[in-house]
């Protein structure tokens, strides 16, 4: 008998592909070396806000004994972030209605644990963030996957639909979506309302609804957003700061239960929610990132800076015969690889010092993720690569792709 429990044997195998990736394939042996240019993961390649590290070295100024104490979800961020919602997203949320996280990943343990039982199912439509399947096997919880839509990888509200059983008690939505940028508008969002509505009257119980929006102030070209919360009362909110301050080493988020649901339901949610925490692993922030809350929202990252290296990849990529989706969101940029094997195309990046997220990581094999969260300078030395990888795709001057690791090994 294993001396690892079957849920997180389950948890480890489904994170598998993604672990190996990221410490022994090719890019796995050279991340951080300073002479690739590293597409893969939304990490910062350039020094941090100023306005952080400014306000974390204000904040960690103590200014009684109790400064560094035990800390929960704090009234004073609480109240902060329930006036900021309700200017942000258009509903009267209240202090009680946010819980204090450290990041998205524990905002969407929590969630998954207060509305879960062993054995419930949750909805996925993938291509999706990898982690929510091997967090779901770590609840005892089962994934059901479904498939965006092509060609734009809109939600197939047929597919969640079809997908809905009688043990089902969760879909998950993303937007904007990681990795395609897509953001859902108002009358896909009616829609899924009206289903879940549907499948919750059918089945006797309640489908509630995560809405996993830590990329919700990164858009571009002005696009609007609007929260799944805004049409489906049943809804809990994950967010991190992780993404608009480019420090997701800096854990800090929030659970948010949607305002519209019926006071008795969100009322044992949120009576529940410091025990979720603390039996969790106490999932609280720490003392210094919860003082600098206030000073996190007015801060962001370039997005300047991420529109123009979006343009400019998604020009690069087009004119070199790629098939691109432009983001509406995130700073991430979806594209699908050319004729061929993509392990092939992978490698041959490789060679060129050109380290991108294979698709085959979000159960996409034929499509790749790049993240423009790299600096301009390692941006402008990976566009000719694309271009090389399509224009001459049996080059002599390569060692044969079979004498080099596997992406996952």
């Amino acid at each position: 008998m294993s001396v690892v429990s079957g849920r997180t044997t389950a948890a480890d195998t489904a994170f598998a592909a993604v672990r190996d990736f990221y410490l022994s394939s090719r890019y796995g042996e050279r991340r951080g070396d300073p002479g690739i240019c590293d597409l893969t993961f939304g990490n910062p390649h350039e020094m941090p806000l100023a306005g952080l590290v400014t306000a974390l070295r204000e904040r960690a100024m103590p200014k009684h004994k109790d400064w560094f104490a035990y800390k929960t979800s704090e009234k004073e961020s609480q109240a902060f972030l329930a006036q900021r919602l309700q200017s942000e997203l258009a509903l009267p949320f209240e202090p009680s209605d946010i819980a204090l996280t450290t990041g998205a990943f524990a905002a969407i343990m929590v969630a998954f644990h207060i509305v879960l039982n062993a054995g419930d199912e949750a909805v996925i439509s993938e291509p999706a963030w990898f982690c929510y399947e091997p967090m779901l096997l770590a609840a005892d919880a089962v994934s059901r996957k479904v498939k965006l839509k092509l060609p734009n990888f809109d939600l197939d509200l047929s597919a969640i639909e079809a997908a809905i059983g009688p043990k089902t008690r969760l879909v998950i939505v993303n937007t904007p979506h990681n990795p395609t940028g897509r953001i859902y508008d108002d009358n896909t969002l009616k829609a899924l309302a009206e289903l879940l509505e549907r499948a919750s009257e059918r089945y006797g119980h309640r489908v509630f609804l995560l809405s996993d929006e830590p990329y919700r102030r990164l858009r571009f070209n002005g696009r609007g957003f609007t929260s799944p919360a805004t049409f489906y009362p049943w809804t809990l909110i994950s967010y991190s700061y992780g993404k608009i301050l480019l420090a997701p080493g800096q854990r800090i988020g929030y659970l948010a239960t949607s305002p519209s649901m019926p006071f008795k339901e969100r009322k044992a949610l949120s009576n529940v929610m410091f025990s979720t925490q603390m039996a969790l692993g106490w999932c609280f922030p720490n003392a210094i990132m919860q003082y600098a809350v206030p000073d996190l929202e007015s801060l962001s990252i370039d997005l300047a800076a991420l529109t123009r290296r979006r343009d400019s990849l998604a020009a690069a990529l087009t004119k070199a015969g790629y098939e691109v989706l432009l983001p509406d969101g995130t700073f991430y940029l979806w594209a699908k690889w050319p004729e061929g094997n993509p392990q092939t195309h992978w490698n041959r990046l490789a060679d060129r010092n050109v380290f991108v997220l294979p698709g085959s990581l979000m159960n996409t094999t034929d499509y790749f993720r790049i993240s423009f969260t790299a600096s301009d300078s390692m941006i402008e030395r990976a566009l000719p690569a694309f271009s090389e990888v399509t224009a001459d795709p049996i080059s002599p001057s390569l060692r044969p792709i079979e004498t080099r690791p596997a992406i996952g090994t």
